[in-house]
């Protein structure tokens, strides 16, 4: 599998899809062209890092509808919107909804380059995070249901007095599970748990 960063290039304009592949290939930048938005999605592999160079207009399907199937994902590559003149409203539409940024034909190679290297530290950044919540459901999976229990007790800022008595069971028996879950979750203080659980949470564990 090829994990280097790539920029894949979607237009089916011949000459803005090869113009936009030399720009990359000049500094050194991996790239891949598609013709179409569906010649994209038959290739579609979310486990390939990098980011996406998309035309606002395209036959059969446009750039915002190829945005909106890939906001299904639970990851992808970031999206670069360019754009005609006349397209810019949809293209700041495209930036609400997430698009890295949107770029004007006829476009400045600079800006264009520096917009790929700023969606792929993007993309790195999330797919670290991503790696990092994978890590904790899998360290998670690893709790009995009692354990589940106290963890959701001790989230909700509970003492172990006041979980032993919601439980109905000793506050000793509440303080050996708390030490098997931070155990399990390979986590060493309450600050580190919390950090854990908004991970999976990010609106509040």
């Amino acid at each position: 599998m090829n994990n280097e960063p790539t920029v894949f290039i979607v237009d089916d304009d011949n000459e803005v899809r090869a113009a936009i592949g030399l720009l990359m290939d000049s500094v050194g930048l991996p790239n891949e062209t598609f013709d179409s938005a569906w010649t994209y999605l038959a290739r579609f592999d979310p486990a390939r890092p990098g980011c996406l160079i998309l035309d606002v207009r395209m036959r059969q399907m446009s750039g915002l509808e190829l945005q909106q199937r890939l906001a299904e994902e639970p990851i992808h590559p970031p999206v670069i919107i360019i754009t005609g003149h006349g397209d810019v409203p949809m293209a700041v539409r495209a930036v609400k909804n997430g698009a890295v940024d949107f770029i004007e034909k006829p476009f400045n190679d600079q800006a264009l380059l520096d917009a790929v290297h700023r969606a792929i530290e993007i993309d790195a950044e999330q797919r670290g995070h991503a790696l990092e919540v994978a890590s904790v459901q899998e360290r998670m999976e690893r709790l009995t249901k009692r354990e589940r229990e106290v963890l959701d007790q001790i989230v909700a800022g509970k003492r172990n007095k006041v979980i032993a008595a919601d439980l109905g069971i000793s506050q000793s028996t509440v303080e050996a599970h708390r030490a098997k879950v931070m155990e399990k979750l390979e986590v060493r203080s309450l600050s580190e748990l919390m950090r854990a659980m908004l991970m999976l949470d990010p609106r509040g564990a």
